[in-house]
């Protein structure tokens, strides 16, 4: 293996760097060679969604901004490999780019947070949900209509602080993310897959590496949660079938429930919860039943809606 130092690619958020160490730890225990110091260079890259934070990411061009950056640097030579959030991360790669690793998946629930109520139901009426996720409010809308979302941008820490200042009453974080920075604690409880889908991949870190990069994919190779990988892709699945819009509520969660079993939920949204459509599948916990699962989903989905529905126009 080459002695050059390992260049891994991250955004610079809190988050983002926790999982790029965590990262970096893996690949130090499973390869002495990364172990030292230098063996492992960990390089911050400011991305489009890090750098707009007052409008809607829809609205700024949804799908790779949390990426591009990233990609571009990867495909320039500039990193080895990139870690990621697997819900940031868009259903197609550039060209030269792959996804050879998942690491082993966090809790996929999300979290609710707000000093005005224990659980997200018992809201008052008209309180402020602050949120930067189309789905989150397309599920809360579903169910209570009288609260008011409101878009919610930013790291975990500055939407913590917007609430402690009483910009909103509540908000909603992934509880994986709060897992990973060791905050777990402020949830002030979680909610149920059954009754919250989670996002796709949500809970998930991925690790893409240039396609013709032997050093890279070899030491991925070896750090590849195969079940994580399995399960997010039927998500992907789902999500490349559907996702006409970045402006369309779409939630997805696969789990294995027996041996080689795997089961699937899907579900897309009007953004304003006033609809919601779900699909659910059972069958083998292979790759490609897996993704023929969420795409079989998918399609189900689709052909109970107009393509006006999947493009927010309908």
């Amino acid at each position: 293996m080459s002695t050059s130092p390992l260049r891994i690619g991250t955004r610079g958020s809190p988050l983002a760097l926790a999982q790029a160490h965590e990262t970096q730890a893996k690949l130090a225990a499973a390869f002495p060679e990364l172990s030292g110091d230098g063996a492992i260079e960990i390089i911050v890259i400011k991305t489009t969604g890090d750098a707009v934070l007052d409008r809607p990411l829809a609205d700024i061009g949804g799908k790779g901004l949390f990426t591009k950056e990233i990609d571009d640097a990867m495909l320039s030579g500039d990193i080895d490999i990139a870690v990621h959030s697997m819900k940031d991360v868009p259903t197609w790669l550039p060209d030269g780019i792959h996804l050879p690793c998942m690491l082993e998946r966090e809790d996929v629930r999300d979290a609710f947070i707000s000093n005005k109520a224990d659980k997200l139901w018992d809201l008052p009426e008209g309180a402020v949900v602050g949120t930067a996720s189309l789905r989150r409010q397309a599920l809360i809308l579903k169910r209570r209509p009288d609260l008011k979302v409101i878009t919610f941008r930013g790291n975990v820490q500055s939407r913590l602080r917007k609430l402690e200042a009483g910009e909103v009453d509540a908000t909603m974080l992934a509880l994986a993310g709060l897992t990973r920075l060791g905050m777990a604690d402020v949830a002030t409880s979680v909610l149920d897959t059954h009754e919250f889908l989670p996002a796709v991949g949500q809970g998930a870190i991925g690790i893409t590496s240039r396609t013709d990069d032997d050093r890279a994919n070899e030491v991925l190779a070896k750090l590849n949660h195969e079940q994580t990988m399995i399960r997010v892709s039927a998500e992907r699945a789902f999500l490349t079938v559907l996702d006409g819009s970045c402006r369309t509520p779409i939630a997805a969660h696969a789990l294995y429930t027996g041996d080689n079993t795997l089961s699937f939920q899907g579900l897309i949204a009007r953004p304003d919860g006033s609809e919601a459509f779900e699909a659910s599948r059972s069958g083998a916990a292979s790759m490609k039943s897996a993704q023929a699962m969420g795409s079989d989903a998918g399609h189900e989905l689709k052909g109970h809606v107009g393509p006006g529905f999947l493009e927010g126009q309908d």
